[in-house]
């Protein structure tokens, strides 16, 4: 004996992908962000000085990668600290000092982690 096909409402399907984009959604701000603010008091120990300017898109995003652990970090504005900036040899933002090394752009927290020796958060 042949079978029906099955038919789907519409409806019906619009409400599974309504209800599994809510759960994905509810997810993500749920899940708890690493904490940074021990990498981030690390670096700052370790003299470890980002240069950056408020306009700065990359700058931007460096920050956001620490989330609220950016206030532990030692950071200069370049906007009101330009002298600063231009003593320490700033050409483009973000840029990190450390150990009198320059390094320019946007660092992974593998890199600075290796660079400075600071441990990272544990995931």
């Amino acid at each position: 004996m042949p079978r029906k096909p099955v038919k789907i409402k519409f409806t019906h399907v619009a409400a599974a992908v309504v209800v599994i984009l809510i759960a994905w959604y509810a997810y993500g701000k749920l899940a708890p962000e690493p904490d940074y603010s021990g990498l981030a008091q690390c670096l700052t120990e370790k003299g470890a000085v980002m240069y950056g300017t408020y306009w700065c898109s990359h700058c931007k995003a460096q920050k956001a990668d620490f989330g609220d652990s950016f206030q532990y970090i030692n950071y200069v504005e370049c906007t009101e600290e330009p002298d600063a900036c231009t003593q320490a040899g700033i050409r483009g933002f973000p840029s990190w000092t450390f150990d009198s090394q320059l390094y320019e752009g946007r660092q992974s927290f593998s890199r600075l982690s290796t660079l400075t020796g600071c441990a990272l958060p544990e995931e």
